[in-house]
């Protein structure tokens, strides 16, 4: 007797790059290269950046500025998107992602570069939901985990051209141009997906609520994140007491933005958007630091320690790729393997500020977390949209990425004033304190995927 195939698993067998799918597949994934290209370049020349505009104590809050306003940037797209569909949020993300990097290309002082970081969250945020609604919109749930895992692995070619260009550009001819080139894949990538949003797409549901209310919310986090980066550069009692306030005020005000009972790891989606949280949290907090640790400490050329970036991309994207072929494993039991990889890696990175031994232990442990991550991050947004019905994906996946940029800003915040706050007792407190705080963050993720 010959089984029948389903039209899930007819569906499943379709390549992404079929006729039907290959502009949305295109398209969608240059945009991701965009993002992931732009945020390789700045993590890998960040060194250079706070050297030349004499702002090293806004080291933390150039990134804090970037993600705390992509809350902001989810929170309107998604709404829109819910309502109206992709097409206009995508556009209108992308724009002001793309007047992000030329303000940052063009600063003359630290403080206008952060301000150009912040007009990047705001894009950066924007394009992220509309992208995931997107998907909703064009693929069947059977190719979910595939187009996920493909937008993971948009991660490759930028991990290995992005950190080395970068750093050579900045060491070789100027930063400014490492902003600036990018707007050349801004318009790129918009070109690709022009045609794919003049498709016949879904417009939404028009019912759908205005909620300002969540707007005003995303404002309030937004402003909270910053205002504790900001805290970095008074590191003394009064920033730490300022840092607690925003704190407070952050995690307060963002249960609005995610499922109830997110804070409870309630099994389901509240767990999964919660772990989102942990482990971006823990990954970003710890990224950051790399480049500057093996600059201060190894005295490596930003091209080369930019290489650690490339290492963890790349890890990323395998296990991404990975994990899409993990048929016969739940969500749960792959994304609790990825958060033992990655506080395994943050792990690693500890030990290196610790101990000092070869650089390339920092790769090694890079490569661990990195792979931990690609695990992760494509089930879990397999996950959030299997749980979302129509008129609920821009919600559900403004939440997840709203729990993972908070996550990210509120680790980088406290790091950052605690890396600043141990710099009077030596760069090696600093180091060490800041990878302390991220490992235990690392361990809270292995505690919260088990609740998933």
């Amino acid at each position: 007797m010959t089984a029948t195939a389903t039209p899930a698993s007819t569906e499943s067998r379709v390549g992404l790059f079929n006729r039907r799918y290959a502009l949305a597949t295109a398209g969608s994934t240059s945009l991701v290269f965009l993002a992931a290209f732009e945020a390789l370049a700045i993590t890998t020349v960040m060194p250079t950046i706070t050297a030349d505009l004499d702002g090293r104590a806004l080291y933390s809050l150039a990134f804090v500025a970037t993600t705390a306003t992509g809350v902001v940037g989810m929170v309107v797209s998604g709404a829109w998107a819910d309502r109206r569909g992709p097409r206009l949020a995508l556009l209108t993300a992308i724009g002001v992602f793309a007047l992000g990097l030329a303000v940052a290309g063009t600063a003359p002082t630290m403080w206008v570069f952060v301000a150009g970081r912040l007009l990047q969250g705001l894009g950066a945020g924007g394009i992220t939901v509309a992208l995931y609604v997107l998907v909703a919109a064009v693929y069947p749930a059977a190719l979910h985990p595939r187009i996920f895992g493909l937008f993971a692995a948009a991660w490759v070619v930028p991990s290995m051209v992005g950190p080395f260009v970068a750093g050579l550009v900045a060491d070789a001819w100027s930063w400014h141009w490492v902003f600036l080139g990018v707007l050349i894949l801004v318009a790129a990538a918009t070109l690709v997906t022009v045609p794919v949003l003049r498709g016949a797409l879904p417009t939404g549901d028009p019912g759908a609520a205005r909620d300002g209310r969540r707007i005003a919310a995303a404002a309030v986090v937004a402003g909270g994140a910053v205002t504790a980066g900001l805290a970095s550069d008074l590191a003394d009692a009064r920033g730490w007491l300022l840092a607690a306030v925003a704190v407070t005020a952050v995690v307060v005000t963002v249960r609005r933005l995610l499922p109830p009972d997110t804070f409870r790891a309630r099994p389901g989606l509240p767990a999964a958007v919660l772990l989102s949280a942990a482990a971006g949290g823990t990954f970003f907090s710890t990224e950051v630091y790399l480049p500057l640790l093996l600059h201060d400490r190894y005295g490596l050329p930003s091209w080369l320690s930019g290489f650690t970036l490339t290492v963890g991309a790349i890890s990323w994207a395998t296990g991404s790729h990975v994990q899409g072929r993990l048929t016969g494993w739940t969500d749960a039991k792959v994304m609790r393997l990825g958060t033992l990889f990655l506080v395994a890696g943050a792990a690693a990175e500890l030990l290196t500020a610790l101990f000092t031994p070869h650089w390339v232990f920092v790769g090694a442990g890079w490569l661990l977390a990195g792979g931990g991550m690609g695990l992760i991050y494509p089930r879990v947004s397999t996950l959030v949209l299997a749980a979302s019905v129509a008129g609920t994906q821009g919600f559900n996946t403004a939440a997840k990425n709203i729990a993972d940029v908070v996550g990210g800003s509120l680790a980088l915040a406290v790091t950052g004033l605690l890396f600043q706050s141990l710099a009077g007792f030596g760069a090696w407190w600093s180091f060490a304190g800041t990878l302390t705080l991220s490992t235990l963050l690392g361990g809270a993720a292995v505690l919260v995927a088990r609740r998933v």
